[in-house]
């Protein structure tokens, strides 16, 4: 009961926010985009990406505009943008929540365990969080993308497992950069938090009654520091699908459609005779989600920091 009041009072004091209630309705139309792509846009060829359709011949060359059947047009390789659109929700959600949770997951073991330790451990911790951060991630998806693929004949090639494992999983060398360039952050939170509380009267009360370390971290130090946490995954779940979307349009890879096809696109934007209305429906569409995906989850954020932060309560 303690933790369904609790629960009712944070989601009283977030959404008595507009800009909470906002964001959180954005939000829920791209969910609801998410889980009805199949029913309003269906893909046509099972063998083709589920987030990709093409619906004319590609030999023309030419994007279409908006009809009564494509509602949004396509693109000069006669991709379907409306379809685009909605499945693009789908693995923007999938994109955000992955990466963000695996990065919450590691950075916070590897901060909280480091804080309650101490000592060496915490120093090598904290230096091998630095030196992530000073890496460019950009260099990192190089990196992974030559060495989980090549461009080179199978036969000269040999074979190896991790391409396909990571199919398996749902993962690509952008995810997998962008979980081993995120952690940092949760770590250094969590590192912070844990050393200033571990001292705590209740923390030694249940080191004076026998708790070993491991039950104080999990039992007593992290829900403690679950809040800010939280916060800092929401903030994360717009940016990461941005610098996806970024990665997509220099050409390093990328997993959601609406960079891929902005990247694929990039010399229409412009339109003819230099009037960017020429083709509005290739980059607005796609713009406009990524921007309303962004600031969506930067402003409930926003709300989450003020509602879960004992400090602002006054």
């Amino acid at each position: 009961m303690n933790f369904l009041r609790r629960l009712a009072y944070t989601l009283r004091r977030l959404f008595s926010r507009s800009q909470s209630v906002i964001a959180a309705l954005i939000i829920a139309a791209f969910t609801l985009a998410a889980l009805a792509a199949p029913v309003l846009s269906p893909p046509r060829d099972p063998r083709q990406p589920p987030g990709l359709k093409i619906v004319g011949r590609q030999s023309i060359g030419v994007p279409q505009p908006p009809t009564a059947d494509l509602r949004l047009g396509t693109t000069s390789e006669q991709y379907d943008v409306f379809h685009a659109l909605v499945w693009g929700a789908r693995n923007a959600l999938r994109l955000g929540f992955v990466v963000a949770i695996v990065s919450a997951v590691i950075g916070t073991l590897v901060g909280s365990i480091s804080g309650y330790a101490g000592g060496w451990l915490n120093g090598i911790a904290m230096r091998l969080s630095d030196a992530f951060l000073a890496f460019p991630a950009v260099i990192g998806v190089l990196v992974f993308t030559r060495l989980f693929y090549t461009d080179s004949p199978e036969w000269m090639v040999p074979p190896t497992p991790i391409p396909g494992l990571l199919a398996d999983l749902g993962l690509n060398p952008v995810m997998v950069t962008l979980m081993t360039f995120s952690w940092m952050p949760y770590a250094r939170l969590s590192n912070a938090t844990i050393q200033q509380i571990k001292h705590a009267d209740y923390v030694l009360a249940a080191r004076s009654v026998g708790a070993r370390p491991r039950r104080i971290l999990f039992r007593h130090l992290l829900p403690n520091i679950s809040a800010p946490l939280i916060v800092l995954m929401a903030r994360d779940m717009g940016g990461l699908v941005i610098l996806d979307a970024a990665f997509s349009f220099f050409q390093l890879g990328g997993t959601v459609e609406w960079g891929q096809l902005l990247a694929s696109n990039r010399s229409w934007l412009l339109g003819a005779n230099g009037n960017p209305l020429t083709y509005w429906w290739m980059a607005v569409p796609f713009t406009v989600a990524l921007i309303l995906f962004g600031v969506a989850w930067s402003m409930l954020g926003e709300g989450l920091n003020e509602a879960l932060n004992p400090r602002s309560r006054r």
